[in-house]
């Protein structure tokens, strides 16, 4: 029997493991628009992308009453999914070049636990699992639904419950500054993605331990995070 400790990667969504920002941008774009209030630039949506809905209309538009982020948390939704069946649904969402593989060849390895942590809802999460095969990498998967807000670290406590894992092999995969904070406060390490909504500056002032920049470079940090190099 090895005695190995178990290795857990927990991953963020949106941003990291799939490409939503046209669906993202898009709904609020029409949530706001059907409510009457100034539409956000593009770069102002993405740099919320991450937080649970209320957090994240609160941040964008600070003055709305929280009956009136409300309405936009529920117009937000409603636009989300008249977009799923405009656009084919979240198979229309690419995950990013190398995912899939990257996953595959950690899933392969013994002792190591893979999850997820998103500020999407569970109905999200699901409809993204089943549109690109995904379900099945993953033993944990915490979402917006039952949490507080990145970069709580509620979520990733209870990956750890979960899995049995412990938080000095834990480490949190993400492209925000809100994954990293999430991850610190937490007590794992974390790995900062390049691809995603956030710039690099802001992942390392979050205090992401390593950055990579294509998911073929994630295996070898993770080693070098966990070390087994």
């Amino acid at each position: 029997m090895s005695d190995t400790p178990l290795r857990l990667a927990v991953f963020d969504v949106d941003g990291t493991l799939i490409d939503s920002q046209d669906f993202i941008v898009e709904a609020m774009n029409r949530a706001f628009g059907a409510m009457g209030v100034a539409l956000p630039t593009r770069a102002e949506v993405l740099s919320i992308v991450g937080l649970s809905l209320h957090d994240a209309i609160q941040r964008l538009v600070p003055r709305l009453s929280e009956a009136e982020v409300a309405e936009a948390a529920h117009q937000y939704k409603d636009m989300f999914i008249q977009l799923r069946a405009e656009m084919g649904g979240e198979a229309s969402a690419p995950i990013y070049p190398g995912a899939r593989a990257a996953l595959e060849h950690l899933h392969g390895r013994d002792e190591v636990l893979l999850g997820v942590a998103t500020g999407k809802a569970r109905r999200g999460l699901d409809h993204a699992y089943d549109a690109h095969n995904l379900r099945h990498f993953f033993v944990t998967s915490q979402t917006a639904d039952n949490h507080p807000s990145k970069p709580h670290p509620s979520m990733l406590r209870a990956a750890l419950s979960e899995t049995g894992a412990d938080a000095a092999h834990a480490v949190m995969i993400g492209d925000t500054s809100f994954d990293m904070e999430m991850g610190r406060a937490a007590g794992y390490r974390t790995i900062g993605v390049t691809w995603g909504y956030h710039p690099r500056e802001g992942l390392i002032a979050a205090g992401a331990d390593l950055l990579i920049d294509t998911y073929a470079d994630l295996a070898a940090a993770l080693d070098e995070l966990w070390g087994t190099v």
